[in-house]
């Protein structure tokens, strides 16, 4: 897979690489460029760049100085940590608890990504923490919770993992179906009420974020959704899984 850079208008830009599981298939990896109101920039999560994404994303940023920080919004997510904080070397690098201990080699800040402390810092974006499941899964098999994002400007959702596009959508598709995670269901909490928890949250998601016309997926790609089409699909999504959740 090549590296690529979209320009999704209104300061946000989409990068999707590559990342090959078990040494056979690119299912692919994302990144994501945002230029604040204060002129500076930040990325969602941390990938190596190189090539001509590289070029772009430094001549956007004046050679990397004017990017603030780095948010990791995923704690399975680190594998490109270390290269990134070496590329932007000024930046202020944000994790989760998980990230701190698998990358110690990075100045992480005390903050972590999820905190309120960040949530009040980048209020410029709108951030959401999936409830009834855990964030950071005692089975390090289970993937299905990220800090989702969402930058309104560009009506533009940034999702690792947690819900999921069939890989026959491609982008600009008008009528893009949705998927909840395939580990959804092993990574609820041991506790009452979780599958409800979470498909409450999912449902409240889907009507708070109702604009969305991009859905930036970590391993499902870049994807359009016409008007109105991303609360139908959650919300469907959330109906078709919602008996087997809240059973469990």
């Amino acid at each position: 897979m090549t590296d690529e850079i979209y320009d999704l208008g209104h300061g946000f830009w989409s990068i999707r690489g590559s990342f090959i599981k078990n040494g056979i298939i690119d299912i692919g990896v994302q990144s994501a460029l945002i230029k604040m109101a204060s002129g500076r920039f930040i990325f969602l999560d941390s990938y190596t760049l190189t090539g001509d994404v590289r070029q772009q994303v430094m001549d956007l940023t004046n050679d990397g100085h004017d990017v603030e920080a780095v948010l990791n919004v995923h704690p399975f997510h680190t594998v490109h940590c270390a290269q990134m904080a070496q590329d932007f070397p000024q930046a202020t690098f944000y994790g989760s608890s998980r990230h701190r201990e698998k990358i110690p080699s990075v100045s992480w800040s005390e903050d972590l990504v999820e905190s309120d402390a960040v949530t009040e810092r980048y209020a410029e974006l709108d951030f959401s923490l999936p409830k009834g499941i855990y964030y950071i899964s005692p089975n390090d098999a289970v993937h299905a919770s990220s800090l989702l994002v969402y930058h309104a400007p560009s009506q533009s959702i940034y999702v690792d993992d947690t819900f999921e596009i069939p890989p026959s959508k491609l982008f600009n598709t008008v009528q893009p179906s949705l998927g909840l995670h395939p580990t959804t269901q092993q990574a609820l909490k041991n506790e009452p009420n979780a599958g409800k928890q979470y498909c409450d949250w999912a449902t409240e998601l889907a009507h708070k974020w109702s604009d969305t016309r991009y859905f930036c997926g970590a391993h499902s790609g870049l994807v359009e959704f016409g008007e109105g089409r991303f609360k139908t699909a959650l919300l469907s999504a959330i109906d078709v899984a919602r008996s087997e959740l809240q059973s469990s």
